[in-house]
């Protein structure tokens, strides 16, 4: 499995180096995979559950990151020529704010022949269950479903990319899809300052990171993967962008990671704290700190949703193949019932530098303290009893 991987700590995407994006999740990492291809087309089609770029004929491909960002590059070569696409989700300061929408920008571009390519979108609601209902418009098409719409605006022919018509590629196309609203400018011209932007956001994140002399680039790339796994909106981070690839080939062993396990995030905010990416544990830190305050003195899990969810009832999709026909694929996680009594250490851990960490401007006081210090008491009388994970 070879996949690149984009977001902006709302939402993010897979993309294979064939250019088609096979996993893109709604309204947020943990809800509906409306492009779903890497876990089986669903009740659709062969190619259903798919945003991809095809180009004919094609030969070879290669894939790489724009320098110190998450912004994905995918080169596809054939005998007639070559075609590039850009991926990103945007992500950049705005009005003072984090913007970092529901969006995914796709940017594919002729950089040498005469290649010809074929767009196909196929979108599906609810698990792959689900095709939308389309309208149109004369440059942007909305896919409606049973609980959300998304909207693509291109300056792309809206015929050939509905038709998935093979076409001569001669400049260059943008492709914005996202939340069911009106663009301010062109597509082209959105896409491009949002490029820009998000380019800018990335390269000063990774240029105030505290890296070791050796092995730059691989630490550089693994602190952007950890961070594009961290939920802004309220702190948490999951374990995973995906959910049920196979622990061991035909195992069963699927599991939905797509929740933030308190053992697994104090480990991501460690490593990203030590090399000076503070603001994660310090979203982190408030999310932990929530999940205390509704816990009121009891039991508390080892895993929960991003936005503090406690019931992660665990089902299996009815209409998803599995990854290469390896189901059974998994929605929400049968291990929010159990009992770990390590998670009260880890959240001490995860905690422990907001009171010491001097680089964090964070006013913890005597209230924090006293929430967490009954947590102490607790895994005292715990620390003999038997647990599970």
């Amino acid at each position: 499995m070879d996949l690149g991987v984009i977001g902006n700590c709302a939402v993010a995407a897979l993309v294979s180096r064939e250019g088609a994006i096979n996993w893109f999740c709604l309204p947020r990492f943990d809800g509906d995979p409306v492009f779903h291809s890497l876990m089986g087309h669903g009740a659709g089609e062969e190619g259903d559950g798919e945003f991809a770029v095809e180009l004919e004929d094609m030969t070879e491909s290669d894939q790489s990151y724009l320098p110190n960002t998450a912004i994905l590059r995918t080169v596809l070569r054939s005998a007639k020529g070559a075609v590039e696409i850009v991926d990103f989700c945007p992500r950049f300061t705005a009005y003072g704010r984090s913007f970092r929408p529901q969006m995914l920008v796709r940017q594919v571009r002729r950089i040498e022949g005469s290649p010809r390519v074929r767009m196909r979108l196929k979108p599906r609601f609810q698990w792959g269950e689900v095709a939308p209902t389309l309208t149109r418009g004369s440059n942007h098409v909305r896919f409606v479903g049973p609980e959300q719409n998304m909207r693509l605006t291109t300056d792309a022919p809206i015929d050939h990319v509905l038709d998935a018509r093979l076409i001569n590629l001669e400049g260059e196309m943008t492709f914005i899809l996202g939340p069911d609203e009106t663009l301010s400018d062109s597509a082209e011209q959105i896409g491009t300052t949002f490029r820009t932007k998000t380019t800018r956001y990335w390269q000063r994140w990774t240029q105030r990171l505290a890296i070791p002399f050796e092995w730059q680039e691989a630490v550089i790339r693994a602190a952007i993967t950890l961070k594009l796994c961290s939920y802004e909106a309220t702190g948490g981070v999951i374990a995973a962008i995906t959910t049920s690839l196979p622990e061991a080939p035909d195992s069963g062993r699927n599991w939905d990671y797509r929740y933030c396990w308190v053992r697994d995030a104090f480990f991501t905010v460690r490593a990203l704290n030590s090399l000076a990416a503070t603001r994660t544990l310090e979203h982190y830190f408030q999310w932990l700190m929530n999940a205390v305050a509704d816990a009121e003195g009891g039991h508390i899990q080892p895993v929960l949703g991003l936005g503090l969810e406690t019931a992660l009832t665990e089902r299996i999709s009815p209409s998803l193949q599995g990854f290469r026909g390896m189901g059974p694929v998994r929605i929400g996680n049968q291990a929010h019932e159990h009992f770990q009594h390590d998670t009260y250490g880890n959240i001490i851990l995860g905690a422990a530098p907001a009171f010491f960490d001097h680089r964090l401007p964070m006013n913890t006081g005597r209230t924090a303290f006293e929430q967490l210090e009954p947590l102490g008491e607790q895994a005292w009388e715990l620390h003999d009893q038997p647990d599970a994970g």
